[in-house]
């Protein structure tokens, strides 16, 4: 695995940090693509301690010129692209409706959640058709695929997120690329301000899922993404993968 690339968007905390750590206890190097500096760069200096590389690249995903110019550093330095972990997406905006929400807050919402995500896959593309190799693995979420009210922007980006990556299942998958889709179960950024907004209702969601809590970045949610990563999952493409204690078996309701 030492020779092994893998850029992870949103690295700098959460679900993106847990999956850092994991990927570089296997040998890789990860590029963190973070907006934050002071928690990107902490994140990246931890790596090698683990037994992987790390490299901070300042990245807004709502920016889409960085998005394209942190894949084009990641060539320029290393040469290849193996892993994609299309993980970042802005938060702190709070709940609104179908009815409320404007067309900035959509649009931003679709450029940052969804558009990021296409234009970072395309960057990537042509170094991993010539590699003959490529992983990439989109994390969506049950938000999206069980309609959580509030929450429509983000619903709407994650599901157009699933149909692109299914779509590029079919389309790359004579180049030796494989797209899957993550929705995670877990104590994101995100997922913790949401409980600081609601403790009540996240309280009875954890209550509700079969396994009995939220899982761990690191220990639940990144063993599955390293399979999707790894030669054993090289078979693996098109689907969307719950790892969220079985909360997705019976739709654990969220309503604010």
């Amino acid at each position: 695995m030492e020779s092994k690339v893998a850029i992870i968007t949103g690295a700098g905390g959460g679900i993106g940090e847990g999956l850092a750590r994991a990927f570089a206890r296997e040998g890789y190097t990860v590029v963190v693509a973070e907006i934050d500096e002071t928690s990107g760069q902490r994140v990246a200096n931890s790596l090698e301690s683990l037994g992987g590389q790390g490299l901070f690249i300042p990245t807004d995903i709502a920016d889409l010129v960085q998005v394209n110019a942190m894949v084009d550093d990641t060539i320029e330095r290393f040469g290849r692209v193996d892993v994609l972990v299309n993980n970042a997406y802005p938060t702190g905006k709070g709940m609104t409706s179908v009815a409320d929400i404007d067309r900035q807050r959509m649009r931003h919402s679709m450029s940052a959640g969804f558009d990021a995500v296409h234009v970072a896959m395309q960057a990537v593309y042509p170094t991993m058709r010539a590699q003959g190799f490529g992983r990439i693995i989109n994390m969506c979420s049950l938000n999206g695929v069980n309609a959580h009210a509030g929450t429509v922007d983000y619903n709407c980006a994650k599901e157009a997120v699933r149909a692109l990556t299914r779509t590029a299942a079919v389309e790359w998958g004579k180049d030796g690329i494989t797209c899957n889709a993550v929705c995670p179960g877990a104590m994101s950024k995100a997922f913790k301000q949401r409980m600081a907004e609601m403790p009540e209702v996240f309280e009875s969601i954890t209550k509700m899922i079969p396994m009995g809590y939220s899982g761990d970045p690191e220990e639940d949610i990144a063993p599955v993404v390293l399979f999707l990563a790894s030669e054993g999952g090289r078979y693996v493409t098109g689907n969307t993968i719950h790892v969220d204690g079985g909360g997705h078996i019976n739709g654990v309701p969220w309503k604010p």
